[in-house]
């Protein structure tokens, strides 16, 4: 019989990509192009969020 296995949700707002690469268009001398890193707000860059009954659990 398989276990029940508890799996975090994704992110609703960043679809589990929690941290991109963006170009900037510019390149750096040596050729290679300049980029920004960055990380989802809503989940800081996991790319899962908390169900509501891990939420109730944080607490006392």
């Amino acid at each position: 019989m398989p276990r029940n296995t508890l799996t975090s949700r994704v992110c609703r707002d960043c679809d589990g990509f929690a941290s991109v690469a963006i170009t900037t268009g510019t390149r750096h001398r040596d050729g290679t192009r300049a980029t920004l890193r960055v990380t989802c707000p809503t989940c800081k860059g996991t790319g899962h969020t908390l169900s509501a009954a891990q939420l109730t659990r944080a607490g006392r």
